[in-house]
């Protein structure tokens, strides 16, 4: 009975009907090369889109430089906060899996309108001797509405997808357990190689075979990716909900503490309220242990004395601490959205600025500027291997920690190079300036006599960061999330994204009324070789340097979590004493 009871998984997963799974039939890496194989494909999906859609505003749709970064901004910035919602749904009502499927089914209606959009010729503005009219109010209506349809149904796969494919390895398994510590670094792999696909060839396509045909072979990919993905579906894991609402506890937390702001608190946190461990073995959850920091939040959990009213049991200790992490998410939240700004930069004004130098790799051929992009998703797959197969073991011989280095020190590290790569858009940017300046040149077309490679070290270094900040914020925030709020959690990752796409459309908009007052030249005009782009980056430095700091600081406050669970070989060969396992990993980013 025993050796049947221990083939299933140790975590409580199930199957799509409900029915617990055995542990050698489903999960692991043979359910994600599933995800992976989608992953690829959806990335290259959206990647087609996002890559060149500033040249499709400006060459096709005839906008000028300020409005198209901006709406690219916006509409980037929508893709990315929308998970918020289809998170809350996922954890709170249907489940990953449902919510995932309701919104690839939006998703793929919105890249067949974008493509009927794009190829269709009444949905258009005409041309008449290289004489083009100006969009009307519905071809701009359907353009934009297929974009936000695209974002609506991203707003529920981008928070369901990551966090299913961790669901399939089981935390009680010591050596699933430790197969997961990569799964985040071969995800963001896979999402690479899909970008890179876009960025070399469906930006090429774009420019010189049509915007139809450019758009309409990421449809085709986002169709194959969902056969991929259904595919796997017999031998995929699904977590059972354990909370109706877990998002209620982020609620009654904070009110429960403020009603009883008076009470004192006591000298051992032993004395607050608390289920004893077994109720959460044999409830499938997770103790959380007791840190000191917010701890004004501890009062929730103070047990009151019979006079009082009991009427609501006061919060447990672990409920609190769900709080607590919860507020550190979002302090450092707060500070990763000036990098999420400079990233912003790659599909917008970097395009633009990689338009204006030489793009000639023969006298025939011309590389898309938005193809450089592809520089940063190679230096992403160079590293990724690097950093899972060979950083990684190093750092672990020397630190003990079954990552190699915190999570923090992963982003600091991630963090400290992007304040690098912006130095180096500084000075290229100075550079072309100076180029301009030589040879006189002062028109919107006229080709600055400089390479576009003078741009690869700003694109090659945000690709290392990436592998650093991009993947070690997915794996943070899902990581020190509450049990029942991982989708969620994941969001703090997505949202940061959004809103420093939404923060660089209102840096461009207000540095561009700013500097035109009293009639100024833009920095960010139409005409970049007339503006002053090398003052803006200057300006991404400065503040970069400054969030860095604030980073740090962030980072020497926030305490992990630290749970606490029965291990389940313990339970299920009925010895006496239970085996407790903390998590004991360093605190904060040691500098």
């Amino acid at each position: 009975m025993e050796a049947k009871g221990s083939a299933y998984t140790q975590d409580g997963t199930v199957d799509l009907r409900g029915r617990p799974v055995l542990a050698s039939k489903t999960g692991k890496w043979r359910a994600c090369a599933f995800l992976v194989g989608y992953e690829a494909f959806e990335r290259m999906a959206f990647y087609g889109v996002a890559s060149n859609l500033v040249n499709y505003l400006t060459t096709q749709l005839h906008q000028d430089t300020i409005s198209s970064v901006r709406d690219v901004n916006n509409w980037s910035g929508s893709v990315w906060i929308t998970p918020i919602l289809g998170a809350y749904i996922a954890d709170t009502y249907m489940g990953r899996f449902w919510t995932f499927t309701v919104s690839l089914l939006v998703y793929v209606m919105g890249m067949v309108l974008l493509t009927a959009v794009v190829s269709l010729k009444s949905l258009k503005p005409s041309c008449t001797n290289e004489f083009c009219n100006k969009a009307t109010a519905s071809q701009i209506s359907f353009f934009y509405l297929s974009l936000y349809i695209i974002a609506i149904g991203a707003g529920g796969t981008k928070p369901t997808i990551s966090t299913f494919g961790a669901d399939q390895f089981d935390d009680f398994n010591p050596h699933e357990k430790e197969l997961k510590v990569s799964f985040f670094n071969w995800w963001m792999f896979s999402s690479f190689l899909g970008a890179l696909l876009a960025t070399l060839g469906l930006v090429y396509i774009q420019d010189n075979l049509g915007w139809g045909l450019g758009y309409g072979i990421p449809t085709v990919a986002l169709l194959l990716s969902v056969f991929i993905f259904y595919s796997g579906t017999p031998i995929y894991r699904h977590k059972v909900r354990k909370s109706k609402n877990p998002a209620t506890d982020l609620i009654r937390v904070p009110i429960a503490a403020f009603k009883n702001r008076k009470l004192q608190l006591p000298n051992n946190p032993s004395e607050l309220h608390e289920f004893e461990l077994q109720h959460y073995t044999s409830s499938g959850k997770r103790q959380v242990q007791h840190t000191p920091i917010f701890r004004f939040l501890d009062k929730a959990a103070i047990i009151k004395d019979a006079s009082e009213d009991v009427s609501r049991p006061p919060c447990t200790v672990t409920q609190v601490e769900g709080a607590k992490l919860v507020l550190g998410m979002i302090l450092i939240w707060v500070v990763t959205l000036v990098p999420n700004t400079i990233w912003a930069q790659i599909n917008t004004l970097f395009v633009k600025q990689g338009t204006t130098l030489d793009r000639s790799l023969s006298p025939t051929f011309k590389i898309p500027a938005a193809s450089l992009g592809s520089f940063v998703t190679l230096s992403m797959l160079l590293s990724v291997p690097m950093y899972d197969r060979y950083f990684v073991p190093f750092m672990r011989r020397r630190t003990g920690n079954s990552r190699g280095i915190t999570l923090l020190q992963r982003l600091g590290i991630g963090f400290v190079i992007q304040v690098i790569a912006t130095a180096a858009a500084y000075v290229v940017e100075v550079r072309r300036m100076h180029v301009i300046r030589e040879n006189h040149i002062v028109g919107a077309k006229e080709i600055v006599p400089m390479s576009i490679f003078w741009l690869l070290p700003q694109y090659v270094l945000l690709g290392i960061a990436d592998v650093f900040n991009a993947i070690g914020l997915l794996e943070f925030f899902y990581d020190q999330s509450p049990e029942d709020m991982q989708s969620l959690g994941t969001t703090f990752f997505t949202s940061g994204v959004g809103v420093g796409n939404f923060m660089n459309s209102f840096l461009v908009t207000m540095v561009d009324k700013v500097t035109r007052r009293d009639g100024g030249k833009s920095w960010i005009g139409n005409n970049l070789n007339e503006s002053h782009l090398d003052y803006y980056y200057g300006f991404l430095l400065v503040i970069s340097t400054l969030n860095l700091v604030a980073f740090l600081w962030a980072s020497s406050k926030y305490i992990y979590k630290k749970e606490v669970t029965e291990a389940k070989e313990v339970v299920y060969h009925h010895q006496t004493e239970g085996k407790v396992v903390i998590d004991r990993s360093p605190l904060g980013l040691q500098v």
